[in-house]
């Protein structure tokens, strides 16, 4: 139990940091793309070793796929509606992106937690580390850049994260002993939705803030995920 309390505090925690430094603190755009960058790449290995490859290897290669492709639909279709009645640049995009794939990533992460040994699930909770610092900072900064005041922002994050937090502790009290497919499922519908994101948000994202340094830094998130996943 305490384990679990310490990486929900850290993973949900690190979204309240983020929008904290993009509202109060100073954050060049290049910083911002790159860091952007940094998360993407970090996720581009999580989601396929701690979500897709475990899903596929307790259950079937067809619910996988099909689980991936709804969370990728369901993101997608719950993001142009957000566009629609959001300035694309407003940082709602952002928001939508961490809470929509972030809820079945922490059940998944919460299922991960029974039972396991501290690191065996750094991989999947670092990578969601890097990418909610990030994400949140540069997701906050353009909310009150386009008229949201900050205490509205904050407090905006500060619900995402307790929403988060609520899914990782549910996943880790309810889900123990359910079905290995159905554990699957919720993990490939966390894939697909972050696939999704990776596209439509972080990636165009960081490229318009940092053009000449987003690749590197996508190249380093993915060393750095993929270091964290073999100590794990």
């Amino acid at each position: 139990m305490l384990m679990m309390v310490i990486v929900v505090a850290v993973v949900s925690g690190a979204l309240v940091a983020g929008a904290a430094w993009g509202l109060y603190g100073k954050l060049p755009k290049p910083l911002e793309g790159f860091l952007v960058a940094l998360a993407g790449g970090a996720l581009i290995l999580s989601v396929v070793t701690e979500l897709i490859e475990p899903s596929i290897e307790t259950s079937t290669l067809w619910l996988s796929m099909l689980m991936t492709a709804v969370g990728a639909a369901v993101f997608t279709g719950v993001d142009y509606l957000i566009d629609e009645k959001w300035n694309s640049d407003s940082g709602g995009g952002l928001l939508a992106a961490i809470t929509l794939d972030g809820v079945p990533e922490n059940l998944a992460l919460g299922v991960a937690l029974i039972g396991a040994e501290p690191m065996a699930v750094a991989a999947l909770a670092g990578s969601i580390l890097l990418s909610n610092l990030p994400e949140a900072a540069g997701g906050a900064k353009e909310m009150a850049e386009n008229g949201t005041s900050k205490t509205k922002a904050l407090m905006m994050w500060l619900a995402a994260a307790a929403l988060l937090s609520a899914a990782a502790v549910l996943g880790n009290l309810l889900l123990e002993g359910a079905s290995p497919h159905l554990l699957a499922g919720i993990r490939c519908l966390a894939a697909g939705a972050v696939i999704a994101s990776l596209a439509t948000e972080v990636f165009p994202q960081a490229y318009k803030e940092d053009s000449h340094m987003a690749g590197i830094a996508t190249a380093l998130g993915f060393i750095l995920a993929l270091v964290l996943s073999e100590i794990g």
